[in-house]
């Protein structure tokens, strides 16, 4: 692995203190958004909420999409922390629509099969034992290791696998979708699953990561020969700056490689990225949409907070008790959740039937930019369960 800089925490004190967030926050939290679960529950039956919302509201879209699975993923961690049976019925009611998704290959010209079916599938399985869903999961795998360029050693993002415009392109986005595969070896016993993941993972680490410790959001290979090509951003504000969401991707994406790796240099690699990602947070912990911008006037990213927070948490579980960034880390994380609850939910906005204002789905795109972003709603469920409960991930 390349040398990275790591610039430490360069105001440690910032994250020293102990967070006043207390559990009772977050359970009235969570309760809030239990309330928002229940409001959608009849509008989302057989449909999934939109990428991202218009006017805070999100409107109903098929199984089409990369995020649909963050809605049954909520369902699931309704069911997982309630144990009522409305949930879990509700997201099975989805398995139908992810069935004929992978069994019709609709719309599975993508890595995002790890997103898709961990959150919809995989966590059906490890809650319930429901087979057909193992079996679903199982056949995502299959079509996500069906985009794995063994020369290249990546799992390639978008499109056909012989279209020259995206061919031997990764994205930091996939570190995500690994883990779809790391199970898919663990319960079928096929090795391939995870060779493929663990190669991905070295890629996006050599390659994705610059040596000041910043994320490229996408990055080129030559399927050929192997070799590297150059890097450039879809999302963030410019080829060389840092999408916030991407780095945050990488906060979460690799220690959830080093969960089923072992490869401790995963997590001294996520440190970096993490020293960065806090370094240059505002007053109020919530990234805006590229960490080149540290204050001003531009948009915040809410998710890609919510997704940092997640993977603080990660990091810290893995870290021992005498490294001091494991405290430092879990303040961290406490206190982005704290200003999240604060001042980002939509409580006080009672017309949307989201859970987090001011996210940024694509800024250059000028889509969801200052909305709800229905990732970033599953990611606070997942931190808010994380730190009131000793939670299994489905990751």
């Amino acid at each position: 692995m390349k040398q990275i800089k790591d610039e430490g925490i360069q105001d440690a004190g910032r994250y020293d203190r102990t967070p006043q967030l207390t559990k009772e926050r977050c359970k009235e939290a969570m309760d809030f958004i239990l309330g928002q679960v229940d409001r959608n529950l009849e509008t989302f039956e057989g449909t999934f909420p939109s990428e991202a919302s218009t006017n805070n509201i999100y409107r109903q879209v098929g199984n089409t999409e990369w995020t649909p699975a963050f809605w049954t993923g909520m369902l699931w961690l309704a069911y997982e922390t309630t144990g009522d049976e409305k949930y879990r019925l509700a997201a099975e009611n989805q398995l139908g629509s992810y069935k004929q998704r992978v069994e019709e290959r609709r719309y599975t010209d993508t890595h995002d099969l790890g997103f898709l079916y961990t959150l919809s599938c995989v966590s059906a399985y490890k809650l319930t034992g429901n087979e057909e869903a193992k079996q679903l999961a199982l056949a995502a795998a299959e079509l996500l290791y069906f985009r794995y360029l063994d020369k290249a050693g990546i799992i390639q993002a978008w499109g056909n696998l012989s279209d020259p415009r995206q061919r031997g392109r990764m994205i930091i986005d996939c570190l995500m979708n690994l883990p779809l595969l790391y199970w898919a070896s663990e319960v079928s016993g096929e090795h391939k699953y995870h060779d493929a993941a663990a190669s991905h993972v070295q890629m996006a680490a050599q390659y994705l990561i610059r040596e000041d410790a910043s994320s490229f959001h996408t990055f080129y290979m030559d399927t050929e020969t192997g070799e590297p090509k150059y890097g450039s951003t879809s999302q963030g504000y410019a080829d060389d700056s840092c999408w916030s969401r991407g780095q945050a991707w990488g906060m979460y994406g690799f220690p959830l490689s080093y969960g089923y790796t072992d490869d401790f240099e995963l997590i001294e690699l996520t440190k970096k990225i993490t020293n960065y990602f806090l370094n240059r947070l505002p007053q109020d912990y919530v990234s805006y949409w590229d960490l080149i911008f540290t204050e001003g006037e531009e948009e915040r990213d809410s998710s890609a907070a919510a997704i940092a927070v997640c993977g603080l948490l990660e990091t810290a579980g893995h870290l021992p008790l005498a490294d001091s960034l494991k405290r430092l880390y879990e303040n961290a994380a406490l206190l982005i959740l704290e200003s999240l609850i604060d001042n980002y939910m939509t409580r006080e906005t009672p017309e949307s039937n989201g859970i987090l204002l001011h996210a940024v789905y694509s800024k250059p795109g000028n889509n969801g930019v200052d909305e709800c972003c229905i990732w970033g709603d599953y990611y606070m469920y997942e931190a808010l369960v994380r730190v009131t409960k000793d939670w299994k991930p489905y990751w």
